[in-house]
């Protein structure tokens, strides 16, 4: 028998400075039983910061060739390719066919996706966009995860602020690059 995926309400107050996005969302974020607290945590910054028109999240472990989170145009079309955590080389380079833009937002250490990575023939590799997520921010804010929570996100600068009631979490999104003397 089939597990079930949990869902988990997010009410966040989102302000994105260096973007000029304003927005109180209400997001329903289903978590399969196999998915890490640190992975979902990844998922819902990473849709957070991406937060455009057309954006959505996939329909999860039954759509292994989609983006964890994507952004389509009004008639379908892939504008952007979300991904989160250490895909492989063959998942980034079918998503640089399949979309404009393809971001990876990893909450594992920026190496272990360097390593996946180098090396391997990635189309338009110069143009990907590779965030690691600070792992002390989500170390702090796993333990508290909630299946209904409500917070506020504010980005500025690279920065993160999360605050959940009086408590505020603060890390960064880092670019970085496919070698380690690059960033993004």
């Amino acid at each position: 028998m089939a597990l079930n995926a949990t869902i988990y309400t997010f009410d966040i107050d989102l302000a994105d400075a260096d973007r000029h996005v304003y927005e109180s969302l209400n997001l329903r974020v289903a978590r399969h039983p196999s998915e890490a607290p640190d992975f979902l945590a990844t998922r819902v910054l990473a849709y957070c910061r991406e937060l455009a028109p057309g954006i959505g999240f996939s329909a999860g472990l039954s759509t292994p060739d989609e983006p964890a989170i994507h952004v389509r145009d009004a008639t379908g079309a892939l504008l952007a390719w979300i991904d989160i955590g250490v895909p492989d080389a063959a998942r980034v380079h079918r998503a640089s066919k399949a979309a404009p833009r393809v971001a990876v937002y990893t909450h594992k250490p920026a190496e272990q996706l360097r390593r996946t990575l180098a090396g391997e023939r990635i189309h338009r590799a110069e143009s990907l966009t590779l965030i690691e997520v600070d792992r002390d921010l989500l170390a702090e804010w796993t333990p508290l995860l909630q299946r209904r929570m409500k917070l506020a996100l504010s980005f500025s600068g690279g920065e993160v602020y999360l605050t959940l009631g009086n408590q505020t979490l603060t890390g960064t999104l880092r670019p970085i690059g496919l070698d380690e003397t690059s960033a993004l």
